[in-house]
């Protein structure tokens, strides 16, 4: 949102779904219209016609090709890849094709110059996500985020929980040390420093006074955010190696 921001152009916001098809991106006929003329320029004479045509509507793919709007498809490869062939014209040709049963002259959109996209995904080893086209990656320049560095961080979750500045510099030491380890499922990222940070700043805790509450909080979060329910046995190990930072930290 921060990057399209900077475009200063309007935002179109669409979350990638499951359930997502290319109608729910280009458009529907949703309802009816009803017209009706009744002619009564010669005298006596009642003339009157009258008929029902299905209304459409623009979704929001639609919208943003039509009047050059920026774009955010926030999670794209949660929806079926065969709901997004619509974006390969949109990104090579600069058309969009609109379906024929619309009721309207218009067969094709001429995408606004002033269009751009910008779309975002989790790695596709997460539960719930397809693997996206190579057709489509194609038509993309795209960018692997890391994470943030250490002061980044720090910064983040100063802002987030408010705690001082030295035990917020604590916590991320831990969590990023746990990161660099490699033995976890998945890498634990700056939202495991600020739960951390906030649970402590909620029971107006300091890591040093926590009397091993502190250790218990980053077991329970870092343990759960770096695998999978269900997986005790890498849990178990999780929690051995935060159970060493945790003093090694309070020996620093």
């Amino acid at each position: 949102m921060h990057v399209a921001s900077k475009l200063g152009r309007p935002v179109v916001l669409i979350h990638g779904d499951e359930q997502l098809s290319t109608r729910h991106l280009v458009g529907d006929e949703i309802g009816y219209r009803n017209r009706r003329v009744v002619d009564r320029f010669v005298t006596h004479v009642y003339k009157m016609e009258e008929d029902f045509v299905k209304h459409w509507v623009d979704n929001r793919l639609t919208v943003a090709c039509r009047y050059g709007f920026t774009l955010v498809y926030d999670e794209y490869t949660r929806s079926r890849p065969e709901a997004n062939n619509v974006l390969l014209s949109i990104l090579q040709e600069r058309l969009l094709a609109l379906p024929a049963a619309q009721g309207a002259s218009e067969t094709y959109l001429k995408v606004h110059p002033k269009f751009s996209a910008i779309f975002t995904s989790n790695p596709e080893e997460y539960a719930g996500v397809h693997r996206s086209q190579d057709a489509l990656r194609d038509r993309m320049v795209t960018m692997d985020l890391d994470h943030f560095d250490f002061d980044t961080e720090v910064a983040v979750v100063l802002a987030k929980s408010k705690l001082p500045k030295s035990q917020v510099e604590r916590i991320v030491r831990i969590v990023r040390e746990l990161r660099e380890s490699g033995k976890c499922e998945f890498p634990p990222t700056v939202r495991g420093c600020v739960m951390i940070a906030k649970t402590l700043a909620a029971r107006n805790l300091s890591p040093a006074k926590s009397n091993g509450t502190f250790l218990a909080i980053c077991q329970d979060i870092l343990g759960s955010e770096t695998s999978r329910v269900g997986s005790r046995t890498k849990q178990a190990q999780v929690r051995d190696i935060i159970k060493k930072l945790v003093e090694k930290s309070s020996q620093a």
